[in-house]
């Protein structure tokens, strides 16, 4: 079944155009709210936030807190803080994580900890979180706020997890997917269980769209998997082997270390363990993951949790919403087809 059939329609759309534009006027004040909510009479904290905000990141998870309260009629104004709070703790993510994995460019430019330190990016991503808390607070549902702030715990946990991890070749397939629900689609998952929570649409209808993001955060993290080893950077948004050269453990090595003999497995050690990351390991990394077709498998399982989340939209009544809310899996799949 086609993630067009999970949701009924005749033909599938690959874009995010769809919610870009229903969630066009909205994110206007978004975009406010958040610059607005960046600034500080403190000069470092506008400058650093300005610098990872302003790097042309879709904002996704935004659109989907905006999109997913469209979807059961929302008429408030909460929709807009929520959204403008992911946002901040999204970014706060980012800056913590180029921290911990010592990186020097993302999306193409220089990160913030190259150009202020590690110690001022992690301050500014406390403060970032400190307003996003307080906007959660004046939309003023409880429930809207411990979803969040369950995520932002969630979150985290997997940033820990992965470090106790990272550079381990005995991670599992079940250790990394269990990581990246934490890491990535919990947010994915908060950012569109909140819109029907505000709207009051319902347990059936927070629990579905839930659902939705969770599977979309998976399926998006195991997409940019595949992309690191067999993409461009266009695509990728970053450069083409960057996780292999940070020494990340993702899920095609995972599978392709599981397939491998012993001198495979002595080189994916090597490489990834022991820092032996050049860039003829990795035209031999490359090799391997085709060989053991470790990255047909990745993009089986991005498939399947794209269905999951297409199927997960059933239980939302029928609107541009939801065709829009779809839209956005096809989109994130049809990029690794």
């Amino acid at each position: 079944m086609s993630l067009a059939n999970a949701v009924g329609q005749n033909r599938p759309v690959a874009s995010i155009d769809p919610i870009l534009g229903l969630t066009r006027a909205d994110m206007d004040r978004v975009n406010a709210l958040i610059l607005s909510m960046a600034g500080s009479n403190v000069e470092l904290i506008p400058e650093i936030a300005d610098h990872l905000i302003s790097s042309g990141g879709k904002r996704l998870r935004p659109m989907l807190t905006l999109a997913s309260a469209q979807a059961f009629g929302y008429r408030g104004e909460g929709h807009v803080k929520l959204a403008a709070s992911v946002e901040f703790l999204h970014t706060a993510t980012l800056l913590h994580d180029d921290v911990v994995d010592e990186s020097d460019l993302r999306r193409g430019r220089q990160t913030a900890r190259t150009i202020w330190g590690n110690q001022a990016s992690v301050l500014v991503g406390d403060y970032l979180l400190g307003q996003a808390f307080k906007m959660m607070v004046e939309v003023g549902s409880m429930r809207a706020l411990a979803i969040l702030s369950n995520a932002s715990a969630v979150i985290a946990e997997g940033e820990v997890w992965q470090l106790s991890a990272a550079k381990q070749m005995s991670t599992t397939e079940a250790d990394y997917l269990a990581v990246i629900e934490a890491k990535t689609a919990a947010l994915f998952a908060a950012a569109a269980e909140v819109g029907p929570v505000i709207a009051e649409a319902g347990d059936e209808a927070a629990r579905a769209m839930a659902a939705y993001g969770l599977n979309l955060g998976l399926a998006f993290q195991l997409v940019d998997d595949v992309l690191d080893y067999d993409g461009s950077a266009a695509a990728l948004g970053k450069n083409v082997g960057d996780d292999f050269r940070e020494g990340k453990i993702t899920l095609p090595v995972i599978l392709a270390y599981a397939a491998g003999a012993e001198n495979e497995r002595a080189f994916w050690r090597g490489a990834l363990e022991d820092g032996g990351n050049d860039d003829a390991a990795l035209v031999r990394a490359r090799q391997l993951l085709e060989q053991h077709g470790a990255l047909d498998a990745t993009k089986a399982r991005a498939r399947h949790y794209g269905h999951a989340a297409a199927e997960a939209l059933r239980a939302i009544p029928p609107s541009e919403s939801r065709e829009a809310l779809h839209a956005v899996v096809e989109f994130c799949i049809e990029r690794i087809n």
